[in-house]
């Protein structure tokens, strides 16, 4: 990425945010971190790559909204099958059971956690969810991950860069391990929660008499 013009920058991070997001297992986590760190040391504009991630992430949740309306759990199971490390039954129990625990905002916070920033689309669709209240979440969501991710990052790199000008390879260190230390947070929080699903499931059929 370093190597890229800017505009290429932008136009990589729409492309692996949006189809991550339509239920392809890319790294689109990585891709924003990265960008955001470019544009800490270069013209990599910071407003653009969370623009960019934005409209990949809204885009991506709609394409996949549509293919999960179209196809059903019937093909959520269908790719399950042939790719059960990340579509596996397991997967999609558990991005059920966030849809059941929070209705349509299981898409907000699904920007936020690993597992249903790539299944949230496909499954509302799947789920019959109301376009009009997805969309809505899914806007919300996308820009609210994208420039708090970017400009949280570009933050931490702009103050440790101007306290270390005169030793700029310290000030790149100190912002790869603030974008390091954000993704490992995203990535603990999303564990996090799959381990609250999981237990709530177990404890779902204790209580049927």
């Amino acid at each position: 990425m370093g190597t890229l013009p800017p505009i290429w920058v932008y136009l990589m991070v729409c492309l692996v945010i949006g189809i991550e997001s339509m239920g392809v297992p890319l790294p689109g986590e990585v891709a924003l971190v990265t960008a955001s760190l470019l544009s800490v040391t270069t013209s990599v504009s910071p407003w653009l790559v969370a623009g960019a991630a934005s409209v990949g992430a809204i885009a991506g949740d709609s394409v996949g909204y549509l293919i999960g309306r179209r196809g059903g759990r019937a093909l959520l199971e269908r790719f399950g099958r042939r790719f059960p490390k990340h579509f596996g039954p397991e997967h999609l129990a558990k991005a059920e059971r966030a849809f059941q625990r929070w209705g349509v905002w299981a898409v907000f916070f699904g920007r936020f956690i690993a597992l249903l920033r790539i299944l949230a689309g496909p499954l509302a669709g799947a789920l019959r969810v109301p376009y009009g209240k997805f969309l809505a979440a899914n806007a919300l969501g996308g820009i609210t991950w994208s420039f708090g991710t970017v400009f949280t990052i570009y933050s931490l790199g702009r103050v440790a860069e101007k306290w270390l000008k005169d030793f700029s390879w310290v000030a790149l260190a100190v912002a790869v391990v603030a974008g390091v230390a954000s993704t490992l947070y995203l990535r603990r929080r999303a564990a996090a929660e799959a381990r609250a699903l999981a237990a709530e499931a177990d404890k779902e059929p204790a209580a049927t008499p």
